[in-house]
């Protein structure tokens, strides 16, 4: 089956944020993960269920970042979405632009950014992690994330690879698991289970190769049914993304 960021404040590192950082408890997150996994899906379309049973599955797994993004395009075919967000719909057309084809249909998962499967094929999923991660530089930049009172602090390590040099660098907001009952449309009488379900999507900065460290309020990030974050780091631009550089995982509650 087959249409733009928004930007918020970010405050970088600053000594008096550095010592509250040290003080207060912190929660770590799972370090240097082998794969960011991006699953386009709608609550309109047939096919996608057991995709999204898949991202469940993968979410388990400490060493993927499993990330739902739910699109709006199907929307006309009698069930709005009502995860939808029109940044995702733009999100998989510009991966599809970056990879010079027309492939946008759901559910369809992009693997480090560089790579798209049908989302409900686990063999070619795993297959895609494992040739994605042969590539230079595929997630091989260090990024940490914890949660110090009312701020998330993310950090980003000197790049191990001369050909990786730079990256923009963004936060997802999570909801972990949301039940959906569909009322009309493909799957109208079911209730479907979203993972990781993206709620926002905000660039904390840009990244030159060297250690970098930001401050980002909870705030900034946070809505209602918000119990996660995800940052990444990822080559390229948001009209052109590339390859996944490094990503963390933190629950906020």
């Amino acid at each position: 089956m087959t249409a733009m960021m928004a930007y918020s404040c970010i405050s970088r590192w600053s000594g008096a944020l550095g010592v509250c950082a040290i003080i207060a408890v912190i929660r770590p997150a799972h370090a240097e993960p082998r794969a960011v996994v991006e699953l386009f899906t709608s609550q309109g379309c047939s096919s996608c269920p057991p995709a999204d049973q898949i991202i469940g599955e993968l979410a388990k797994d400490p060493s993927v970042i499993a990330l739902s993004l739910p699109i709006d395009y199907w929307d006309y075919l009698g069930w709005k979405d009502t995860l939808a967000d029109k940044r995702f719909s733009a999100r998989q057309k510009a991966y599809s632009q970056a990879r010079g084809d027309r492939n946008l249909y759901t559910p369809q998962m992009i693997v480090n950014g560089s790579t798209q499967v049908i989302g409900s094929d686990r063999a070619s999923i795993e297959g895609a992690i494992k040739n994605t991660g042969k590539a230079d530089g595929v997630m091989s930049v260090p990024v940490t994330m914890s949660l110090s009172g009312k701020l998330l602090n993310v950090s980003v390590a000197a790049s191990k690879v001369p050909t990786v040099a730079r990256g923009e660098v963004w936060i997802c907001s999570i909801s972990k698991a949301i039940p959906i009952m569909i009322g009309r449309g493909e799957n109208r009488g079911q209730e479907v289970t979203y993972y990781n379900v993206v709620r926002n999507l905000v660039k904390v900065g840009d990244w030159n190769g060297s250690p970098e460290s930001w401050t980002v309020p909870l705030e900034n990030i946070s809505r209602d049914g918000v119990d996660a974050a995800v940052v990444y780091v990822q080559d390229g631009s948001r009209d052109k993304p590339g390859p996944m550089l490094g990503a963390a995982y933190t629950a906020l509650r």
